[in-house]
């Protein structure tokens, strides 16, 4: 299961929504407090469906290694989430007051949807290669 490419994929992006889920989205920085107060993703009810809508379809992706068409769909279902929930940030990004500042982590969905599209591939061209595999097994029996 681990010697595969896209179940590395699959993992890495479950690190990186766990990272989301757990971590700050940005800080509120107000006059009348000297330290910044700090804003998680899942406090805000969309990143929160969101992230954990798409965690939940790549932890069963991640272990579903035996099931590679359901792979396929869930991971196209969780790159669309992650595009979504990116788009959400970057409008929340323009639109949000100056007090908030995002951090760093607003760019990861970005990176998950592109490792998602990697996973999509890799889970892709595992299921070409067995259905040409039993193919050619298929006309060796016919041949007999």
């Amino acid at each position: 299961m681990w010697q595969r490419i896209q179940t590395l994929y699959f993992a890495l992006i479950c690190a990186i929504l766990i990272t989301l889920a757990f971590g700050n989205a940005g800080y509120v920085y107000s006059v009348d407090s000297p330290e910044p107060e700090g804003i998680r993703y899942i406090s805000k009810l969309p990143y929160a469906i969101l992230i954990f809508l798409s965690l939940a379809a790549n932890a069963v992706a991640l272990f579903g290694w035996g099931h590679r068409s359901l792979q396929i769909r869930l991971a196209g279902a969780s790159a669309v989430l992650l595009l979504a929930l990116q788009v959400w940030i970057a409008i929340d990004y323009f639109t949000i007051s100056k007090e908030f500042v995002f951090r760093w982590t607003a760019i990861l969905p970005i990176f998950a949807f592109i490792f998602e599209l990697l996973a999509m591939k890799g889970v892709y061209a595992d299921e070409m290669l067995v259905r040409s595999a039993s193919r050619l097994r298929a006309s060796k029996r016919k041949n007999r």
